[in-house]
């Protein structure tokens, strides 16, 4: 038979986990509005994706995200507008559009990734290796599991 102590312990775990969770994105958005006024969150996100992988169409980035069409076709728009991504022919497939950061683009990433790490950096600073590691740990497997979904 299932201890209710434990149950209600797990229970009130999770309602925290969710409550911090929120607490943490709605803070990251108003961080990435700060560090750069271009670079919403998503902005940010979908950007330093098509950096890391040297570009990449929209539909991927929609089905990477699970982000609708539509809103990633929006922050798209947005981000060429700004100057911040350009398009490229797919020189496999010249059907096929490749989304790729501009110089421009590339630059505001890598002062608003150095500013991030510098701003992450100091709230943890006083943490232990152990706990960094733990937590980096937690973080990594939360999100492998989410993806599935």
């Amino acid at each position: 038979m299932a201890d209710p102590d434990r149950a209600a312990d797990r229970a009130s775990a999770v309602e925290t986990i969710q409550r911090e969770l929120t607490s943490f994105a709605r803070r990251a958005r108003a961080t990435a509005a700060r560090m750069h006024p271009e670079l919403s969150l998503v902005s940010f996100t979908l950007l330093s994706h098509l950096d890391e992988r040297g570009g990449c169409r929209a539909t991927d980035l929609a089905a990477h995200y699970a982000l609708d069409k539509s809103t990633v076709s929006r922050q798209v728009a947005a981000l060429e507008r700004a100057g911040l991504v350009m398009r490229r022919v797919d020189p496999d497939d010249h059907r096929v559009q490749v989304l790729l950061p501009t110089p421009a683009g590339a630059e505001i990433l890598a002062q608003v990734t150095v500013s991030r790490r510098k701003m992450f950096g100091e709230r943890l600073a006083d943490w232990s290796e152990q706990d960094l590691t733990r937590f980096a740990a937690y973080l990594t497997h939360y999100n492998e599991v989410s993806r599935e979904d």
